[in-house]
């Protein structure tokens, strides 16, 4: 069913938002998925902040134009999903590589992230990156390793001292 005029505009103006303030967007190809596995989906997608959107290639390009995600442009053919990560980068990489696992129908056809296109098979690159919390907890693990193994050597030197001293 064709789309009035002024619903594909506020679908170009839906999207170019969404585009607007995203970290990172991964394109995919969802025919053959059950609904209710695309619901599910959608679901974990609100919960990581991230939102998906299913639009017509045309309308896609015309959003996505003057953005950095302009890059994507090439990977618009059949149908497309986008899905925009808002509070990490790497949450729609993540997001989508999990939801391939279990549906093989489902295809991620590209990522961009800072100005980069990024094929699909180096998906790993985003859906690797740590969270906050993760880099958080990583950072304090280095410095208590670091902070314990200064501990250690003061305390061997002071060993060592009172040792000369009783010598």
């Amino acid at each position: 069913m064709p789309l009035a005029l002024e619903g594909k505009k506020a679908i170009v103006a839906e999207v170019s938002e969404a585009a607007k303030d995203a970290l990172s967007v991964v394109v995919a190809d969802s025919r053959g998925v059950a609904v209710s596995a695309m619901t599910d989906l959608r679901k974990q997608a609100r919960e990581n902040g991230v939102q998906i959107r299913v639009v017509r290639n045309t309308l896609a390009r015309r959003a996505l134009s003057g953005t950095p995600w302009e890059i994507l442009d090439e990977t618009f053919s059949g149908p497309t999903m986008l899905a925009f990560s808002y509070e990490h980068p790497g949450a729609a990489a993540r997001l989508f590589k999990e939801f391939a696992k279990g549906q093989k129908e489902f295809e991620v056809k590209a990522l961009a992230y800072e100005g980069e296109l990024i094929p699909a098979s180096d998906i790993d690159r985003l859906a690797t990156l740590p969270t906050y919390d993760e880099a958080i907890a990583k950072l304090m693990s280095v410095m208590k390793e670091a902070s314990a193994g200064k501990l250690v050597r003061t305390l061997a030197a002071l060993r060592d001292q009172k040792q000369e001293e009783a010598a």
